[in-house]
């Protein structure tokens, strides 16, 4: 995750951009709009960005050689939904390329398409699946978070098995290689974004619940 400035060829860094683009010009509208109907959730909204800047610019070794991160956009498309999160999601990935040296700016389509559209649409499905199974809220957010940072780092795999097919196995092959790069250090870091995603949703409930009233979130009537 983060793919390195540089790293995609141009056609695909391009291509990614073109993709994305029309995904966080929508969510400008959905936030913009947000803000001017329910002024009163900014400071959500604000700390929904901080949380997803906070935990995926914590770059952890992986025994592969290579790092990961956790993602923290779960958070956001549980709250507001997946489409307000492509625009936060990319002033995150923006300012850690321009500031962190994480991502680059030829990248950051493909960076975003993969943290801050996949990633929240994955979470925000699988979290009002569970709800509509009647799982436990927890049990719904924890599954939200965990898959939808999960999902990222396997949408990045297929973004650099198109870039790179396996001259044998081909995309299918180099999916696998890729995803084999994240997996043993990938798998524990979702599942501790998604406890402390849990954590999180708890102390918002017990110290702004007027502000998730506004958004219809609660544990009998989460939206």
């Amino acid at each position: 995750m983060h793919i390195a400035e540089g790293f995609l060829p141009p056609v695909h860094a391009i291509a990614w951009t073109a993709i994305a683009l029309p995904f966080v010009v929508v969510s400008a509208y959905r936030v913009n709009r947000l803000m001017r109907e329910q002024p009163q959730v900014k400071l959500l909204l604000a700390a929904s960005g901080a949380y997803a800047f906070i935990l995926s610019a914590l770059k952890l070794p992986s025994v592969t050689g290579s790092c990961s991160h956790a993602t923290g956009t779960g958070l956001g498309a549980i709250l507001f939904g997946p489409s307000v999160m492509a625009l936060l999601g990319t002033i995150v990935l923006l300012f850690q390329a321009l500031l962190l040296a994480h991502g680059g700016l030829t990248t950051l389509g493909a960076n975003v398409f993969s943290m801050a559209i996949a990633g929240p649409w994955i979470a925000y499905a699988v979290f009002h699946g569970t709800r509509r199974l009647h799982a436990p809220l927890a049990v719904s957010v924890f599954l939200a978070a965990t898959l939808g940072d999960w999902g990222t780092y396997l949408v990045t795999a297929g973004q650099l098995a198109l870039a790179f097919p396996d001259p044998v196995s081909g995309i299918a092959g180099a999916v696998l290689k890729f995803a084999s790069v994240f997996a043993l250090t990938q798998v524990p870091l979702a599942i501790i974004e998604g406890l402390l995603t849990v954590i999180i949703v708890n102390l918002l409930h017990q110290n702004s619940r007027e502000e998730l009233d506004l958004l219809a979130f609660a544990p009998e009537n989460s939206r």
